[in-house]
């Protein structure tokens, strides 16, 4: 997302100056060839809209600030299942703890309650039964899959 957003901002900083506000943003999707943008690229634009008005500075940054919206809302209309999500929902049938702390990315209390559930799967069940071990998934996977 940050190199989305760096890519989007350098675009905006590099478009030519128009002076009406109906002018169109053109965003440069980076390939899997191309994953930084050009340092020269981005610092021309850094230059360019640093040498702009005040106010055309401002009607740069809300029209940035619509297209980031537009992003936004166009990313939560479709949820798309990465290799990330589908890592983790293994991860989540195996280990159900490493993967809540993978997928939240600190020790917290979700990560506290899917590791008691577990030891306790563990515990009742014993290592044979993965019955013992089903809360735990369960969690888990609601912890990975809900709330994107």
């Amino acid at each position: 997302m940050r190199r989305y957003l760096l890519v989007l901002l350098a675009t905006l900083f590099i478009t030519p100056n128009f002076n009406n506000s109906s002018a169109a943003i053109s965003v440069i999707v980076p390939t899997a060839a191309s994953t930084d943008p050009d340092p020269a690229a981005i610092k021309a634009a850094i230059e360019e809209f640093k040498s702009l008005s005040r106010k055309e500075k401002k009607l740069k940054l809300k029209e940035l600030k619509k297209e980031l919206a537009v992003l936004k809302a166009s990313k939560e209309q479709g949820y798309e299942a990465d290799t990330n999500t589908i890592l983790l929902v293994i991860l989540a049938i195996l280990l159900p703890p490493l993967a809540v702390y993978l997928h939240q990315g600190e020790i917290n209390t979700k990560f506290w309650i899917a590791l008691i559930l577990w030891l306790l799967g563990w515990a009742i069940a014993g290592p044979w039964s993965w019955f013992g071990l089903l809360p735990a998934i369960v969690y888990a996977l609601i912890v990975i899959l809900g709330n994107q």
